[in-house]
């Protein structure tokens, strides 16, 4: 008898509790049933026909670029691509890019690629694609236009901030192939390392080439080369870091989800045995480039010179779909020691120095910015 009293109350309290769900998303219903209607009146109204699979994408695709530059849908074709090594089928133009106000844009090209060559720049504008208007696609539409067999040719329309007419450039793909860390001996004894991104090996390339220059007993100091490095994996940002660092906090993260929020030490031991380091950076700068350099600003172990960095400082990470498609959703920020955001932001440099001719091209005589360091440095 105790038991059949019990039920009823049971069922009120799941009534109640799905009732209070209810009420506190009845305006997501609400607009969920307004996009149903939309999309029926689009179907049936709309001057030409459409393919509804499409719209749903482009609907999807909507919402997460709502959300900020770099989350995306990807389509099941799309997210396939991109696991799969086309090694010899396909090639690219070698540049970073993400979205700003539905329009692509160039974060960074990549040292000795097809793009880089080309002339295109950090901060260029992407409007058209051979004869496609890039306006309205999506990131992942406007990357899948700009792949192709290698040796093709390609024409990008692009707009630049100070001309006033569109900028084209006819560019061959090619497979690209990044050289992430180069190194030399300046003369009068300046170590200099080029790190173009940050993949698996560049802390164990950067470690090595730092140990090659320290042999030399008359260095007298470091510059670390930063621009057009468009990121990549923060466990590089850190561990690279940690090489000029003798303690403290290198980055954090923080996220809705506290799994996500975390905080990042460099371990005692500063490779470079305290010499002057001077980190270049510039609006190519992004992501974890920005995490190194902000790092070595805010423990004042590192002059920054150069021009403000991208302000790339999200994480995203790519969550496969049922649809066997993927979503690449930002569920993290990072921080500099400082406790700054670097998103939208970027790290600023200490000593500015702008390019300083149009024929500016990184490590060669027009390198104003390297030349600069290399005066500073023998003072």
């Amino acid at each position: 008898m105790s038991l059949i009293k019990k039920i009823p109350f049971f069922v009120l309290v799941f009534l109640f509790i799905f009732q209070k769900s209810f009420s506190d998303n009845s305006e997501i219903y609400k607009k969920i049933d307004l996009f149903g209607e939309v999309l029926e009146k689009i179907n049936d109204e709309y001057v030409d026909e459409i393919d509804q699979s499409q719209s749903m994408d482009a609907a999807i695709n909507g919402l997460l670029q709502s959300l900020d530059p770099y989350s995306a849908y990807m389509t099941p074709e799309s997210f396939e691509s991109m696991q799969t090594e086309t090694s010899g089928e396909f090639g690219g133009l070698g540049i970073e890019v993400g979205m700003e106000a539905g329009v692509v844009k160039v974060i960074s090209p990549i040292d000795n690629t097809p793009a880089s060559k080309a002339g295109l720049k950090a901060g260029d504008y992407i409007v058209k694609i051979n004869d496609t208007q890039v306006q309205g696609k999506s990131l992942t539409e406007a990357v899948e236009l700009m792949r192709g067999p290698v040796g093709s040719s390609i024409e990008i329309t692009v707009r630049r901030r100070g001309e006033k007419k569109a900028l084209i450039f006819n560019i061959t793909r090619e497979i690209i192939e990044v050289q992430s860390v180069k190194f030399e001996l300046l003369e009068n004894n300046i170590g200099y390392i080029r790190l173009t991104s940050f993949n698996e090996n560049s802390s164990s390339q950067v470690k090595e080439k730092i140990k090659k220059l320290n042999n030399n007993k008359k260095l007298k100091g470091y510059i670390l080369d930063l621009r057009n490095n468009p990121g990549g994996l923060l466990s590089q940002a850190i561990k690279i870091s940690d090489f000029f660092l003798d303690n403290g906090e290198i980055v954090s993260t923080k996220s809705r989800q506290p799994s996500e929020n975390r905080k990042w030490f460099a371990k005692k031991g500063d490779l470079t045995n305290g010499k002057t380091v001077l980190v270049l950076i510039n609006y190519g700068s992004a992501s974890a480039a920005e995490i190194v350099a902000g790092a070595l600003k805010d423990h004042k172990r590192a002059i920054i010179v150069g021009e403000n960095s991208y302000g790339k400082g999200s994480v995203q990470s790519i969550i496969p779909l049922k649809n066997r498609g993927a979503i690449r959703l930002t569920i993290a920020k990072y921080y500099l020691p400082s406790g700054k955001s670097i998103s939208e932001v970027g790290v600023t440099p200490d000593i500015e120095v702008a390019e300083g001719s149009d024929d500016f091209k990184i490590n060669s005589e027009t390198d104003n910015q390297l030349n600069f360091a290399i005066k500073l440095l023998n003072g």
